[in-house]
């Protein structure tokens, strides 16, 4: 442990291990930035007791969110066949302490998952009487490490983000793109990050980075896993490139939609969320309808998908959804960007970051 140091980049609490070469991390136009804590592990971080056994598991000890090992593997297998690259481009970002990275390394290592870079919180820092609120506190840390990451990526750089409802995810990956976008000015940052409880140097931190980084929104979606069943209706707000999510399965649906996983891929995971984790077949009949009926899932996808999954007897043969499904109208290239219908936008230009309605 205690060589961390020594291979890390550390700016305040934000240390980042860099596992590839800066012109790799360049050179990717598509990037992936995956949450690890009850996003891809089943982590917690409510309190110092959650925060010593997390610390002290061994990497094989470590459990995975359901579904989440084959997810990665599948955008792994899809990313290189489709850019003839031979490493996917993901990024890992965890409130785990540094100190742990060795276990956690070789815990993506036995799932075969092999990240550009991984960011940790120092949160050993924080175990002081006068600190203790800030190891839950997430925002301004996750929100200067994307930041320090969108410093080394390529201008033009696409990110697909992934997070969970128990963490802010939905407000951070939101504001990221808004910093990046300069949707509000430097007084409405202040007051946002202030009300978010971003503490006054990382504030500024934050207000240097954005200073640094190209003008533009690198996030093209977000997946947020509802692992504390929040109500999807509240994500409505952040706009519908924000996919809320119950399981891995409909995730791989919409990934599926925009071209990223083709339909033997989302059988793998749809077999491994059943065969592993004792998801019923219901449940994905359920999952599917669900995505159909918040108009996510469109009908050409639908038409694709459904017959395999009921060839090989993940969904009864005579499912069908609930509601029609609606036609995709919006579409730039492989990548859906609107159903038939009145919607949300799609980014919306101004959110209410400081009234939490859930």
């Amino acid at each position: 442990m205690a060589d961390w140091k020594s291979r890390a980049e550390i700016s305040g609490d934000v240390v980042y291990f860099s596992y590839v070469s800066s012109g790799l991390e360049a050179a990717s136009e598509e990037v992936f930035v995956w949450d690890l804590d009850k996003t891809y592990l089943d982590t917690s971080f409510g309190n110092l007791r959650d925060l010593m056994r997390t610390a002290l598991e061994k990497a094989f000890q470590k459990k995975n969110v359901p579904g989440t090992a084959t997810l990665v593997t599948a955008l792994k297998n899809s990313y290189i066949q489709r850019t003839g690259r031979d490493r996917l481009p993901i990024f890992f970002i965890t409130a785990s302490p540094p100190q742990i990275e060795g276990k956690i390394r070789e815990k993506l290592e036995i799932d075969e998952i092999l990240p550009f870079g991984s960011f940790y919180k120092d949160n050993l820092r924080n175990l002081k009487p006068s600190r203790l609120w800030r190891l839950t506190q997430q925002i301004g840390y996750k929100i200067q490490a994307l930041l320090q990451l969108r410093l080394n990526l390529n201008e033009n750089v696409r990110q697909v983000l992934w997070g969970d409802d128990s963490e802010s995810d939905a407000i951070i990956y939101s504001l990221y793109s808004d910093i990046c976008a300069r949707r509000w000015s430097e007084t409405e940052l202040r007051h946002i990050l202030k009300n978010l409880r971003v503490i006054g140097g990382q504030t500024e931190t934050i207000l240097e980075l954005q200073d640094k980084i190209p003008t533009g929104d690198p996030v093209e979606k977000v997946y947020i896993n509802l692992a504390t069943d929040t109500d999807p209706d509240y994500y409505i707000k952040f706009g519908r490139r924000l996919v809320p999510s119950y399981n891995t399965f409909q995730t791989a649906l919409d990934l599926f939609q925009d071209g990223r996983l083709n339909t033997e891929q989302v059988l793998r995971v749809a077999l491994d969320i059943t065969m592993n984790y004792g998801f019923s077949f219901d449940e994905l009949e359920n999952s599917f309808d669900d995505l159909v009926r918040r108009r996510i899932l469109g009908a050409n996808s639908v038409e694709k998908i459904l017959p395999a999954l009921k060839e090989h007897d993940l969904i009864a043969s005579d499912f069908e959804p609930s509601l029609q499904p609606a036609k995709e109208v919006s579409r730039v290239g492989s990548r859906v960007f609107e159903l038939d219908g009145e919607h949300e936008p799609w980014v919306p230009e101004r959110i209410d970051y400081l009234h939490d309605y859930r």
